[in-house]
């Protein structure tokens, strides 16, 4: 990957829907070069997807709070079992396996801190591999960014 792959790559990080005209003159290349270079990083899996991000205020899920899981059991059954159960909700917007003091950590995204409630007494605890929950509720977002740093 060179510098005018990374510079592609920097500007669609930052707005996924430029023409490509638009993105070959950002770059400095012709419109030709710049789709197939484009191309080549979807075929080799640099770029993934595109996908539209929303405002969680103007939808009504105006609250995220992470979750640090602990599992009764660290065995591959126990595990998978949370793992499965996650994957049905759409609450959880990202589950992560941790090594350290808990075993999942997660990111939810829910209406209000009674929806979280009800999600955590209805869904989560609900899982059987599931011992216990800590739930952290952030004051402030000091940064939030979806842009890997490419350099």
């Amino acid at each position: 990957m060179d510098q005018i792959d990374k510079k592609i790559l920097n500007a669609l990080q930052r707005n996924g829907k430029l023409q490509n005209n638009e993105l070959a003159q950002l770059v400095g290349l012709s419109p030709s070069p710049c789709l197939r270079r484009v191309k080549q990083l979807e075929e080799e899996g640099v770029i993934d997807r595109y996908v539209a991000l929303l405002n969680p205020q103007k939808i009504d899920l105006g609250l995220t709070v992470f979750a640090r899981i602990w599992l009764k059991g660290q065995d591959a059954k126990t595990v998978n079992a949370f793992v499965d159960a996650i994957q049905t909700m759409p609450e959880v917007v990202e589950c992560q396996l941790m090594a350290g003091d808990c075993d999942f950590f997660l990111r939810i995204v829910v209406g209000d801190l009674e929806d979280y409630r009800r999600f955590q007494i209805h869904h989560l605890t609900q899982i059987p591999s599931v011992q216990n929950v800590k739930t952290e509720i952030p004051l402030q977002t000091v940064k939030k960014t979806t842009e890997l740093p490419l350099g």
